[in-house]
């Protein structure tokens, strides 16, 4: 990149920090509705997809040299909140330039994944030039909460087969190659109250419910990926008792569990109505009983380091970076909702942020990898 395209790069990425999109608070639409004026006056196809008076994606389709295969691009718009504003050493809604980092909400996670795909995708085609085979970006809302724009691009039928999907996740520029799923369990524990004197004659629902996590948490711990390590699983939230000297017959437990091989929900329901009859015939307590609920279900991902655009990415990255390792990620992404039914898809994380610096007080972006990124999203269109 010369002077004049890396001093555009930086300014379309300040101008991308500085439109609010905290997820649950600001209009994410707004960031989508500036990305499609950018898009349209580089000469690409693009349009926003309303959702409601907060939530719009932004999507762009450049046609290929030839038909086919369809590549997908996607990045979400939205930010976490910025937390304790005393923990920031600057305004976290101002982009700040520091020591050749730039400090900002969003400045990791992924606003910079997500500007430099746009800049790579408008610049190629300034530049008169078509990829190689066509391209689909989706600038997808609200994926730090419920998937609502992916679920959206969904059911609107806007996502056609494709071979591959690219995501500017923060990787620090290595590349994602395999990532954890994430299952959110409800737990409802129900046992038999008695006085605190005999708990014999009750049925603690409360240490009932937690011998059953623990359970499920060995369980998934058995899990083991080369690039991934261990699966795992926590209580997040529980809520149960009565009184003191009352034995409690009510509990809810909510747990976080991370595969890091394939699970459906229905995996995960047969595992736990096992270890539930299990615990059954150790308690030899008719009173208790216990419901499964899933509040979300994402599956894990994982890509062949043989697979073409493995290849590809890392071919760039060895010109433009120094070099790159194969990672795995921990967070789930849009690719959970948008591959539900598409196992066939092949998902690569790639992106500038840094993944250990999301979502904290003074998150903020190497600026360089932020540059070397455009390089190797622009080397994807000419191969």
């Amino acid at each position: 990149m010369n002077e004049s395209e890396r001093r555009d790069a930086l300014l379309l990425l300040k101008k991308v920090l500085e439109i609010p999109s905290v997820n649950g608070r600001d209009d994410e639409g707004a960031v989508a509705r500036y990305l499609c004026d950018v898009f349209q006056k580089a000469g690409v196809a693009a349009y926003v997809q309303e959702i409601d008076e907060r939530h719009s994606n932004v999507i762009a389709y450049l046609k290929g040299e030839n038909s086919g295969p369809l590549s997908v691009w996607n990045g979400h718009l939205d930010t976490v909140a910025y937390g304790d504003l005393d923990s920031w050493n600057s305004d976290p809604s101002i982009p700040v330039e520091r020591d050749g980092r730039l400090y900002c909400r969003g400045a990791s996670d992924m606003k910079s994944g997500l500007a430099a795909m746009v800049f790579a995708l408008c610049s190629f085609v300034k530049s008169g030039r078509k990829p190689i085979s066509p391209v689909l970006f989706l600038g997808t809302c609200d994926e730090e909460c419920g998937g609502l724009g992916a679920e959206a691009v969904l059911q609107e039928g806007l996502l056609p087969p494709c071979e591959t999907l690219l995501i500017g996740e923060p990787t620090g520029n290595h590349l994602g190659v395999a990532h954890k799923g994430c299952f959110w369990m409800e737990l409802e524990i129900a046992g038999k109250t008695s006085h605190g004197a005999y708990p014999s004659q009750g049925c603690n629902a409360v240490e009932q419910g937690v011998r059953l996590a623990n359970s499920i948490t060995e369980e998934i711990q058995k899990q083991k990926h080369p690039v991934l390590g261990n699966a795992t699983a926590q209580i997040t939230r529980i809520k149960g008792g009565i009184a003191p000297n009352m034995t409690p017959d009510r509990c809810t437990i909510l747990m976080d569990i991370r595969p890091v091989l394939p699970v459906s929900t229905e995996d995960l329901r047969k595992m736990v109505s096992s270890l539930i009859q299990k615990q059954k015939i150790s308690v030899g307590n008719e009173a208790l009983q216990v419901q499964v609920r899933f509040l979300n279900a994402r599956r894990s991902f994982e890509i062949t380091e043989t697979h073409p655009l493995v290849m590809k990415v890392r071919e760039s990255i060895d010109r433009h970076c120094g070099g790159g390792k194969s990672m795995g990620i921990n967070f789930f992404t849009d690719a959970s909702v948008l591959l539900r039914d598409r196992p066939e898809t092949a998902v690569l994380l790639f992106g500038p942020g840094e993944p250990e610096l999301a979502h904290k007080p003074n998150e903020s972006l190497v600026l360089y990898k932020y540059f070397q990124s455009i390089e190797v999203y622009r080397d994807l269109l000419e191969k």
